[in-house]
Formats: C-alpha cells, sequence, structure tokens
C-alpha cells in the first residue's frame, strides 16, 4: 500500500473543505510511457488491495496482470483503509472528525482520484472499471475527464442512485442510529448497528434462490439456531471487525448523491449518450439491488456500449463472485 498527501483545502461538492487530504492506493506492475493503464473503482466496503478481492480478475495470472498492464486501485474518500475518512485526525482540533466528517458526494471522490493520477503522471487511462459503486465513480470519470478515459467496463451499476437503493441504504443508518452508542466519540461506536445494517445489505447482495439453496437447514427438526441465521450472524461481525460504523454511514450517503445528471445540461440520457468511450456493461441476472433493467437502459443510452447479461444465482455479489465469466466476457470484448 502506497500514501499520497494533498497538503491543500480539498474543497468537496458541497462547498465544505478537508484541511488536507490522504489517499492510500495499490499500484501494480510498471508504470513508462507505453504502459496499458487500468485503473479499478472499488465499492462500499473494499479497499485498494484490489487483487486480493477480485480474484479470478485482477492480479498475477489473471486477465488483468502487471505483466501486460500497470493497475491502480485507490481507496475512496470517507473510507477506513487509510484514504482520508471519519476517524482521520482533523487538524484543526487534533481530534477525530467522527460525526463532524462531511458529506462525501461520488464526485468529490473522482475529483481525488484525479489527483493521484496527475501525482502518479498517468496521462491516459486504457481501462477504468468499477462494479456496484465502482461503477458509479467510473461514469463520474468518464464524464470528467473524457480525453484521458479511453475505454471503460461497468458492472452491476447505474448511473443514477435508484429510489430502491436509497431506501436500503436509509434502513441501514436507521440500524446504526438505533444504537445506543452511536452518538459516542469512539472508533467502535455504532458497532452494533453496524451489525444488522450488514444483515440489511446482505439481503440485497444476495437473493430468495443463493439463500435458499446454500442456508436452508438438512435438519427440519430444528427450532433454533438455523443456518441461515448463522450466516448473517457471521458476516454481521466480519465486517464490524474490518470496518466502522462511521465510515459505512458516510459512504452510503456517498452512494444516495449518485446522479450522473446533476446540475449538468440535460437530463441523465442526455449524458449518457454523450459518453463517448467504448464500454463494456456486464448485468447479473438475479441481482435485485442493481438489477439489469438499469444496465439494459445504459446501453441503450450509450453509443458505443455493449451488454452481457451473466446468468448467476449470487444476486449483486456477483459481480465479485464469477470471476472466471467476467474474465471471459472481458477478455473477448478487449480483443474485438
Amino acid at each position: 500500500m502506497q500514501t499520497f498527501h494533498f497538503n491543500q483545502p480539498f474543497t468537496l461538492e458541497s462547498g465544505q473543505e478537508l484541511p488536507e487530504l490522504t489517499i492510500t492506493y495499490h499500484t501494480y506492475g510498471t508504470l513508462h510511457p507505453h504502459s496499458k493503464v487500468v485503473w479499478v473503482c472499488h465499492a462500499l466496503t473494499a479497499n485498494s488491495d484490489v487483487a486480493d478481492w477480485w480474484k479470478g480478475v485482477i492480479g498475477q495470472g489473471e486477465l488483468i496482470n502487471p505483466d501486460e498492464y500497470f493497475i491502480v486501485c485507490a481507496n475512496i474518500i470517507g473510507s477506513c483503509y487509510g484514504t482520508t475518512g471519519p476517524l482521520s485526525i482533523d487538524p484543526r482540533t487534533g481530534k477525530p472528525y467522527f460525526h463532524q466528517f462531511p458529506l462525501i458526494t461520488i464526485r468529490d471522490m473522482v475529483k481525488a482520484h484525479i489527483l493521484l493520477r496527475q501525482h502518479l503522471g498517468i496521462q491516459s487511462i486504457y481501462l477504468l472499471m468499477g462494479g456496484s459503486m465502482g461503477g458509479y465513480q467510473a461514469m463520474e470519470w468518464a464524464v470528467a475527464e473524457p480525453l484521458v478515459i479511453n475505454q471503460l467496463f461497468l458492472l452491476a451499476t447505474s448511473p443514477t442512485e435508484s429510489a430502491w437503493g436509497i431506501a436500503v441504504h436509509t434502513t441501514q443508518r436507521l440500524a446504526i442510529e438505533t444504537d445506543a452508542t452511536w452518538k459516542e466519540e469512539r472508533p467502535d461506536a455504532g458497532a452494533a448497528g453496524l451489525k444488522t445494517a450488514r444483515a440489511v445489505g446482505m439481503l440485497t447482495y444476495r437473493n430468495y434462490g443463493i439463500m435458499v439453496k446454500h442456508q436452508t437447514d438438512p435438519d427440519h427438526s430444528k427450532l433454533d439456531n438455523f443456518r441461515a441465521s448463522s450466516y448473517i450472524q457471521y458476516q454481521g461481525d466480519k465486517l464490524v471487525k474490518r470496518f466502522n460504523a462511521f465510515s459505512y454511514w458516510s459512504l452510503t450517503k456517498s452512494m444516495d448523491t449518485h446522479n450522473l445528471g446533476r446540475g449538468r445540461e440535460g437530463d441523465v440520457q442526455a449524458v449518457l449518450q454523450n459518453i463517448q468511450q467504448r464500454t463494456l456493461i456486464i448485468g447479473i441476472s438475479s441481482d435485485i439491488l442493481c438489477p439489469v433493467e438499469e444496465q439494459r437502459f445504459m446501453q441503450r443510452q450509450l453509443p458505443n456500449a455493449s451488454l452481457i447479461e451473466i446468468d448467476s444465482a449470487y444476486g449483486h455479489d456477483g459481480f465479485m463472485v464469477e470471476g472466471k465469466l467476467i474474465s471471459e466476457a472481458l477478455g473477448n470484448w478487449l480483443k474485438k
């Protein structure tokens, strides 16, 4: 992991400022004048070590590998993996931001990515890719720097956050806010609420079919301690160990701000129609959080887009789970 410090005020879309900005990131491969740069934008609770969490797609021996590409992934603002977030020290007070951390939008995240791109001396990005919230960033970046971004790869994503997504995020934040410790200024505040928020999220990341297939108890005489219950408890505990409620609360607010058409001439369709980059879109057949209709809409509006619908039982998480199918589709598309 590497770190970039921007020791100047960073103005946010809201008009507020961060006095300074730290960005943590990973790179793989060697950057030279003729490098094919692949930049990966990560989703809600991921970190910048994309070779670790996107096996089957990124890394040594995979389709997107450091022998052929220079790969970059940066941790987003508001997260808890080294980039400035709610638990970072506010230099104006000498204390963590906690609840005083400002609203971060997807466009603020992209603005930070651009600062890092300039710091690294990257003039052109051969392929910009991201799934879910990572796709939000990729689309915003394609609009912000159309001459820098050559190609787009978008998975299980959409050009605006849907009313369904906002409702899910609001429910998750309500769970955090009902935790009696949430208003306290300590790193583990809201941990029980975060566990519940993750449980809500898991119901949208997966779906009825995959839950029934893998979490149904073979022992039909049970009255308690069901496998599905244990699975949800486990997933909540696992996230609490590596994340915090402040970042989760903040980043779900960031997702709610996503609207490609906000403040721009025309509507969302008009903005999409002006994105000229060659684009591959992948949708997951069983995704109930960001259904394939969202990706079909994008494909109809983007001038140079191809859409592949992957038949997977894994729901929204299919964009991470189905590495083999994703690599096959991306590899064929890149060869054209």
